[in-house]
This record gives structure tokens, sequence and C-alpha cells, in this order.
């Protein structure tokens, strides 16, 4: 499986949920990084696009009141500078729902991410049902060229350097999506990457796509990673990267802001793990300081807070715990001294240490095209 673009942190009918925690009544009202400096986040007084729904309907997102400024953090995509909220969606498992099963959560999942300043909507052709339903929703909503599709390839061919496959993955991708370019298509868990990223550059040029970038989620290809930010002249690279899969932060996360790549974070919450390490435990006191109001904010605002990281992907299929992702969108960041603050409170937690040796989405179930092996990934 490639890339935790999506925690699937809960899932409807079952036992699992999100640990409930106090809410914080005192927020920060001061915006933007504390000690990372301007170049970490920008942040916007209004989002005019979100703000665009044409009309009022169940079916469309809420219409801002005129004026209304919308507060929330955005990060500069490095070689243009368009900005981005720093919190996108994920759709890997989430969204891999059969359109002969409900699915009417995740249409509300959309419409709530959007209405809470979201933009960004992480997808791939290879998560089942995933991408079909980013663009049925899409277009329910109205918002089909209004989102930031960012999508993956995964391409071999029939011999070496035979792009026909590539090809039609594309034109299956805009036609799911209704749309005539894709903003970021990332070469899938550096599948083919030598043959594929110069066709994505191809594409690029002739105005397919915007941005092109590479993925993946394991460390075992970090190094590979690290290379091709180096030398592959990118735009974008997605990885993983979490409050306690910090690996990145030695050696990727600086070669990407050198390089002006842009970074995206698959697996904030680990697979849902995280949750269910801090169920039943209260937020630490100091969480308030930077106007967090649950644990979903706490885990994001540590992976958005870094300088090089542009947006963070988490995945839900509840409408609600779309919601409290978003929050982390507002308040203050976390400076190097909380951050080291917040990994110290966490390794302080029984089992944070051998957190990665559990299987990936604890208490969940998935009945979409995509079926994780059993027993369940681990790493």
């Amino acid at each position: 499986m490639t890339n935790g673009n999506s925690e699937g942190n809960e899932i409807p009918n079952n036992n699992y949920s999100r640990p409930v925690t106090r809410r914080i009544v005192s927020r920060r009202s001061a915006l933007g990084l504390l000690g990372f400096g301007a170049a970490a986040a920008a942040l916007t007084p209004t989002f005019s696009k979100m703000a665009q729904a044409q009309n009022q309907t169940q079916n469309q997102p809420s219409q801002l009141a005129p004026n209304q400024p919308l507060q929330i953090i955005t990060k500069e995509i490095p070689r243009t500078k368009e900005k981005l909220p720093a919190i996108g969606l994920g759709t890997f498992m989430t969204f891999d729902v059969l359109s002969n099963q409900p699915r009417d959560r995740l249409g509300q999942v959309m419409r709530r991410f959007w209405d809470a300043g979201g933009r960004l909507v992480d997808t791939s052709l290879l998560y089942g049902m995933s991408e079909v339903n980013v663009g049925e929703f899409a277009r329910t909503l109205g918002l089909t060229n209004d989102l930031f599709i960012t999508n993956k390839t995964w391409a071999t061919g029939e011999y070496l350097g035979d792009s026909s496959q590539a090809q039609r993955q594309l034109e299956q991708s805009l036609k799911r999506l209704s749309r005539d370019r894709i903003d970021v298509m990332q070469v899938h868990s550096l599948v083919n990457v030598d043959a594929i990223l110069p066709l994505l550059k191809a594409w690029k040029k002739s105005g397919k796509i915007r941005y092109v970038g590479v993925t993946h989620h394991d460390p075992l290809y970090f190094a590979a990673l690290e290379k091709w930010i180096e030398n592959g002249d990118l735009d974008f690279v997605q990885l993983r990267y979490s409050i306690r899969q910090r690996e990145v932060e030695d050696r990727i996360l600086p070669a990407a802001a050198a390089q002006g790549t842009a970074v995206l974070a698959n697996m904030p919450f680990e697979k849902a793990r995280l949750f269910e390490l801090v169920k039943g435990q209260p937020l630490p006191d100091f969480a308030s300081e930077i106007g967090c109001e649950n644990w979903a904010q706490f885990f994001l605002k540590y992976v958005i807070s870094h300088p090089a990281l542009t947006c963070a992907i988490p995945a839900t299929t509840n409408p609600d715990h779309v919601a409290e992702n978003m929050g982390a969108l507002r308040g203050a960041l976390p400076d190097n001294s909380m951050r080291a603050r917040m990994v110290k409170h966490m390794e302080s937690l029984p089992g944070f240490d051998n957190l990665l040796q559990t299987p990936w989405y604890p208490g969940k179930n998935f009945n979409g095209l995509v079926r994780l092996r059993n027993p369940r990934p681990i790493g």
C-alpha cells in the first residue's frame, strides 16, 4: 500500500472512536508560527475560492457572509508561491466505497472539509473507488474546478519506456474527476520512476498537469526519496510524517526546503494508531497554548508546524472528525521548544515506543475494492 494520505481515522458502526477530550475554552488569537519564521506559514485573512458556493442548498457548501474573514493557516508552494491550506484530505481506504453502498457520510465529509477551509484532496487510481467518489462528490457540491487535486500514477507498461499505460491512467483520472487538468500528478511509490517522471514533466509542459512529484510512505525508501528530491527537479514530494515517525526531519525535509520542493505529509495519525494510543487520555495542559481542542489537532499541529511542510493529508469517514481535523488550521502553531515538549509528552505514554510494531487501523473494517492483507500491515 502506498500513501497514508489516508488515516482512516474512523469507520461508522464499529467499536472504535477517537478518545473524547476536554474542550479548551481559551485559545490564542495570534495565528502563525512561533519561532520558525514567516517562511514556514502564510496566514491569509480571506480565502476567496472557499466562499463561492453558488446556492445554499443541502447538496452545496454554505456561503460565507460578505467580507467575512476566514483565518486559516496556509503554506506556499515554494516554486510558485501559490498558497494552500495546511490541512488537506486523504482518501486511501476511506473513500473506497462501492456505489451500491451508503456514501452519504463521505459527501458530508467533503462538504464540511470545504466549508472549514479545505482545498487539497489527495487520491489515486489505486485506491479502489476513491477517485470515482472524489469526482462524484465534487460535482455534486459544485467544486469540480475549485479543489486542488493531487493524484498519482502507477505504471510500468509492456516494455521499458512504454508510456501507454500511464497515458491511459491519466485519461481515466481526468474523466473520473471531470477535469481538463490535474493540479499535481505524482509517481506512486516511486514505481518505474525513471521512466515515468520524464513523462509527467512532458504532461506539465503540455498543460495536462500543473505540478510533478513522487511519493512513498515506507521508511525503507526514504533514501531514494531524498535522492529524487535532490536530483529530480520535483515540485512536490509526498512522504510519511507524524509525531511518532519523525525520521524525515533529519535529512529529507531539509533537502526539500533547500530544493524548493513542496511537501505533503501522509499518515499523520499513523493509520489511526495514535488515537488508539491516547484513548482515554486527556490532552496535556500545555496544549491550550497552541489552541488544541482535541488530539487530532495536537497531532496535526506538530506536523504542519515544520517549516518545510506544505500540507498534511489525514483521511476520515466521519464528518465530525473532519471538522476536528480542520480546526488545526486555526490558532498558534508550536515553536521548536513546544514541539520538543509535545514529543516528550508522547514519549511518556505507554506504548508510544512500540506503536510502529502494531497493525494499522485498530478496530476498523473497510469493505471497498481495496482489501488489506490479514493480519493487517505493521510499520
